[in-house]
């Protein structure tokens, strides 16, 4: 019986190449989406087996996306695809529930081989995956119960970090300086208890705040 795929990306040529790589296989695929707001109104009235799911997209990005999905339909596979090898968002993925993490650059074979693990229900992260965000994950869950006086500001910073930007694609969407957003930064991670970004992004998804 073939796997029903569901493709998130808002690239059409992405969307086109991994049809192709498909092509052939037992995935079928049988819906796509460009906006984040799309793929969850396909994976409700679709219900794929499998939803392929672009990281960074318009209209919600993919880990606001899987964190939607995981909450209606916690069963369905979600195999996260991006460009970019950031431990930030390999962490954020594994803390809500994703499948695996696979890069656009990375080969056919190890797409379908982790659609298949994901299919069986097991996870398809790499070891080297995990062992880099290891710290992150290991981060205390008691410290979300804690109340941290945040400013408004630290709070907006934290977002924008959680979400994998850098500092200084932080301070151009806040308009502020990049100094300002380094200040911010080690402010955060003193006030949470955590000693870099990605534990602090972790945080910050358990606590709901992205």
């Amino acid at each position: 019986m073939a796997i029903s795929v569901l493709i998130a990306d808002d690239h059409e040529v992405v969307r086109l190449g991994l049809k192709n790589l498909l092509q052939g296989t037992e995935c079928e695929v049988i819906a796509e989406a460009m906006t984040g707001e799309q793929a969850l109104e396909l994976v409700a009235t679709k219900k794929p087996d499998l939803l392929i799911l672009d990281v960074r997209m318009s209209g919600g990005d993919g880990l606001y996306v899987l964190g939607r999905v995981k909450l209606d339909r916690p069963e369905l596979p979600v195999i996260l695809l991006s460009t970019y090898d950031n431990p930030t968002y390999v962490a954020r993925a594994v803390a809500l529930g994703a499948s695996g993490y696979v890069l656009k650059s990375d080969t056919r074979e190890r797409l379908l081989e982790s659609i298949q693990i994901a299919m069986r229900g097991d996870s398809a992260w790499t070891r080297d995956e995990l062992r880099r965000v290891t710290g992150a994950l290991a981060t205390p869950r008691l410290q979300t119960d804690v109340e941290v006086p945040l400013t408004q500001r630290e709070s907006e910073v934290l977002k924008q970090l959680a979400n994998g930007l850098t500092n200084k694609e932080i301070a151009l969407a806040l308009s502020i300086s990049y100094e300002t957003v380094k200040e911010h930064v080690q402010h955060i991670l003193r006030k949470i208890g955590v000693s870099d970004r990605t534990q602090a992004a972790v945080w910050a998804v358990r606590k709901g705040l992205v």
